[in-house]
């Protein structure tokens, strides 16, 4: 059983009075670690009530009534209400509001949603001050080796880059090793139910499971209208990881309205899908551009959407893929402030990380070319400048930036 980071945030909240709301994309773990949750409460001594609105009884109920609650657990007692799928519900802001305003003296709710739940604007707006969001992503690479029974791996690589600020040198042998369950990673990615699986054609095959599900399922509840331009619109994103998305562009290649691509754009970023990144500027008129670039929150999903995993740091695009392992890493770690520089004259660095590390990612030392970015290491000194590279003989700089 691998335990998951998330849990010891979750654990720090559960005494105080906010919904804990759980959040995900699809067959990452919600249902798994709110039982997991459930199990420990109870075994503290807790009274937990767990229950699931894929059951149809109590969904009718709670859509009648948020009162209807207490038909499944008792009223006037101390206790922790459990309620994975929230989503399912006609107004699950309404039950969560409710429940909250009247009832949370005795009621702490622990819920999951999916990410059409989240994207709702009312979910937003009607539980502001009573919520705390915890984004669940498919397993670290940490999480990946323990999965994979690695723990011995892991005791390697829990240096971490932001904690010391040196690069870590690693044992031949471990190096080899690392090198191995990193190409792994980056061809299937870090969905529970993959990397747990040891069959590569079933791992296969459970990624084409999940996009499938996420092909029938989210855009339904989306209410996206022409599937063809929205599936159009994520395989060129899998195909430019990394670049600028210039939406009129991608409005003018799909032939639909620019409202619609940024539409879609939203609605994949709040599945988490796919993440955006925004330039970093000190000087609008030198360094100014309007144009994102994305990422993908878990490479298999990207490689499933072309049926490839073959070896993808060898090819023209593995620069790409290094660079969104290094983006994976990084939001693993909990950092959310991850920006990129770009000049009109096309001078470019891959993150600026809280405005403090600024990250160039190269697949090859070779291709270090430190001249390069002197106008960005002039203009900015307080941001400390760093290479990140992949096929080292001794260093493994990717492993250095990893969460614990």
């Amino acid at each position: 059983m691998v335990e998951r980071k998330l849990e010891n945030s979750i654990d720090k909240n559960l005494d105080n009075d906010y919904i804990l709301i759980i959040v995900g994309a699809r067959q990452v773990g919600k249902t798994f670690l709110l039982k997991k949750l459930s199990k420990k409460l109870f075994q503290s001594g807790k009274k937990v009530y767990f229950h699931t609105l894929e059951d149809p009884e109590i969904l009718s109920d709670l859509n009648s009534h948020p009162e209807n609650i207490f038909n499944y657990i008792p009223k006037n007692e101390k206790l922790f209400l459990l309620l994975d799928e929230i989503q399912y519900l006609k107004n699950p802001t309404n039950f969560l509001k409710y429940i909250y305003d009247l009832y949370s003296d005795n009621v702490k709710l622990i819920v999951t949603g999916s990410s059409a739940f989240y994207i709702d604007r009312k979910f937003k707006d009607s539980l502001a001050g009573r919520k705390r969001i915890f984004i669940l992503n498919t397993f670290s690479f940490a999480e990946f080796l323990i999965a994979k029974r690695r723990n011995d791996l892991t005791e390697f690589i829990r240096t971490n880059f932001f904690h010391n600020k040196t690069k870590t040198k690693y044992p031949k042998n471990i190096k080899r090793e690392l090198i191995i369950y990193l190409n792994e990673y980056i061809k299937f990615g870090g969905y529970p139910r993959v990397v747990l699986e040891e069959d590569k054609n079933e791992k296969i095959l459970i990624l084409k499971e999940l996009y499938s599900s996420f092909l029938k399922k989210d855009i339904t509840e989306y209410g996206i209208k022409n599937e063809i331009a929205f599936f159009k619109l994520l395989k060129i994103l899998a195909h430019q990881i990394g670049n600028l998305a210039n939406v009129n562009e991608l409005a003018k290649t799909l032939n639909i309205a620019y409202d619609t691509v940024k539409n879609y754009l939203y609605l994949l970023e709040k599945s988490f899908i796919i993440k955006s990144i925004q330039p970093f500027s000190n000087n609008v008129r030198k360094e100014l551009t309007k144009m994102n670039k994305y990422y993908f929150y878990d490479l298999g999903f990207r490689n499933v959407l072309f049926n490839r995993f073959d070896e993808l740091l060898i090819g023209e695009q593995g620069g790409n893929f290094l660079e969104n392992l290094f983006f994976k890493f990084i939001i693993d770690n909990g950092i959310e402030d991850i920006k990129f520089w770009r000049t009109i004259d096309k001078k470019e660095i891959d993150f600026i990380i809280d405005e403090k590390y600024a990250f160039e990612i190269k697949l090859n030392p070779e291709n270090v070319r430190a001249r390069k970015y002197s106008k960005f290491i002039e203009k900015y000194p307080e941001i400390k400048f760093n290479f990140v590279t992949f096929n080292s003989a001794s260093y493994l700089d990717i492993c250095d930036f990893l969460d614990f």
